[in-house]
């Protein structure tokens, strides 16, 4: 009974905190999916990038679950319930964080995190990931305004 004590305690205090580990947030927009119709390139593009987010940041099953409800009713207020239905099966299908993909849930985070809920230190490192790329937006389109 000591050795499995010991063997668990030996584990538990050698598996890495995820803290510290999240990388910048990225989008692909929808990922292997387009971005809107022929017509309309980037329908429901603003869509798939909040949904992006939520995978970025990742968190439970549950947060899982509605995020991807949530880029259902997007695309469908965009006025595509077909293709919101058929995203919605392959964000369910595919989306998983045991993939090893770059768009599986949890993929800010280093692979193996699985669904767990934030620790109130990774939440202070999504806000600070945030406020990075706040920075970097604002500053773009103050150099985009000046260059025109």
């Amino acid at each position: 009974m000591k050795i499995i004590i010991s063997i668990t305690l030996y584990f538990i205090l050698l598996t890495p905190g995820y803290a510290g580990n999240l990388k910048p947030f990225t989008t692909d927009g929808c990922s292997a999916f387009p971005n809107g119709t022929f017509e309309q390139k980037s329908l429901w593009v603003n869509c798939c990038i909040s949904h992006d987010f939520a995978y970025w940041k990742g968190g439970t099953n549950a947060e899982r679950l509605k995020a991807d409800q949530q880029l259902e009713r997007c695309v469908k207020k965009a006025g595509e319930p077909e293709i919101a239905k058929l995203m919605l099966t392959g964000v369910r299908m595919g989306g998983s964080p045991y993939f090893i993909t770059p768009f599986r849930w949890g993929y800010g985070w280093p692979y193996a995190r699985g669904y767990a809920a934030l620790t109130d230190e990774e939440k202070l490192e999504v806000s600070e990931k945030l406020e990075m790329l706040k920075v970097m937006i604002e500053s773009i389109s103050r150099t985009l305004d000046e260059n025109n």
